[in-house]
């Protein structure tokens, strides 16, 4: 049977034999050893499930373990200061996570006595914390009986059940989940641990976007991209759209061995973050670069300036649109008092730094004998 936009029993009945199947197929050929699995603690199991929204599991690997050494557990993280959390999750990118991450630390050790709560519309109401993500919190900590909906199950649904339209609409969506929460095994024995690792795996390692290896996969016999040879096509991609492109005239300026960096808004890109100062902020238009009279006039805030020359424009690319970055690199003779919001950091230490991963790319570039 083909799914249609979103009606049409889109939600599915109960199938027994599709999460005997998933779990079977974990059991034997799953994923077993990532540093957050066999274990019932919702800490590290929370930690992770943030951690991999929207990045794959080898870019995570890594930050975990930095994570855990620096914050071995919840109380930790909630004491900490917000720079230190946004110092280690720098370049892991989506830095609502990190901001989000803290406050829910701060809230679980507030409200619920550093426990996690095991009820997953408990968990979904804690910052950063979704549907999903509250399922999947449950199912590894307490093997509650939750439905999960990430990316890589929309991508196997979609295939297996012959989802004609593109899996974020809505109604789309809303049909997505009841078919999720039909297809839930009864529990017991670890089942639904089993079941939700295993539509992760599947998603993650056979039923992949590009070049899905069907042949390995339980659910080939049912699915209908396979046997219609559709899996180039399914799930239906979002619609394009042309980025914008939007523009950053920063200043790099650097005196006694340190450099001026400026603390962001709390919203907003790369909120909460330390970043270089700009002249025009990233809303001006792509070809709109600062002429020398505007980056003097600037620069001049800041103290005597000895000499200034123009770097390499970069170019960073989010979700939504580009952004052109110009930056003018900067050597003062005197400083001048600090105006609120910035502050000195030292070159040496600038890779501890909570700035944005292109920031950080430039200045540790820069940061070579030599060039300051």
């Amino acid at each position: 049977m083909r799914d249609g936009a979103a009606g049409g029993g889109a939600g599915g009945p109960a199938d027994p034999a599709f999460s005997s199947a998933v779990v079977a197929w974990q059991r034997a050929h799953g994923r077993h050893a990532l540093p957050w699995q066999n274990t019932r603690d919702a800490y590290r199991i929370w930690l992770s499930e943030i951690m991999l929204q929207q990045t794959q599991v080898g870019a995570v690997l890594a930050y975990y373990a930095r994570f855990l050494a620096r914050f071995p557990t919840l109380e930790s993280l909630a004491a900490a200061p917000l720079d230190d959390v946004m110092a280690l999750w720098s370049g892991l990118g989506y830095y609502t996570r990190a901001r989000n991450l803290h406050a829910c630390a701060r809230r679980v050790a507030a409200e619920y006595g550093g426990v996690f709560p095991g009820d997953p519309a408990l968990l979904a109401q804690l910052p950063g914390i979704g549907r999903s993500t509250a399922a999947a919190i449950a199912a590894f900590s307490v093997g509650a009986r939750a439905a999960i909906l990430d990316g890589n199950v929309k991508r196997v649904f979609a295939r297996v059940f012959g989802v004609e339209q593109y899996p974020g609409l809505k109604p789309v969506e809303d049909a997505l989940w009841r078919r999720a929460e039909a297809l839930l095994p009864d529990g017991g024995g670890g089942a639904i641990e089993s079941y939700t690792q295993g539509l992760m795996d599947l998603g993650a390692t056979l039923c992949t976007r590009s070049s899905p290896d069907c042949a390995r996969c339980p659910l080939r016999d049912r699915c209908v991209a396979h046997a219609g040879g559709r899996t180039a096509e399914l799930p239906v991609r979002k619609p394009k759209k042309t980025l914008p492109e939007k523009q950053a005239a920063m200043l790099v300026i650097v005196e006694g061995g340190e450099v001026l960096l400026e603390q962001r808004a709390e919203k907003g890109i790369w909120g909460g973050l330390l970043s270089l100062p700009e002249l025009a902020g990233h809303h001006a238009n792509a070809d709109d670069t600062p002429d020398g009279a505007m980056v003097d006039a600037a620069l001049a805030a800041f103290g005597s300036v000895d000499q200034v020359r123009a770097l390499l424009p970069l170019v960073h690319v989010f979700t939504h649109y580009k952004l052109h970055i110009t930056a003018h690199h900067a050597t003062l003779s005197a400083r001048a008092p600090l105006a609120r919001g910035h502050q000195w950091w030292s070159l040496a230490d600038i890779g501890a730094a909570p700035l944005p991963a292109p920031v950080k790319k430039l200045l540790l570039e820069l940061h070579r004998p030599g060039l300051f």
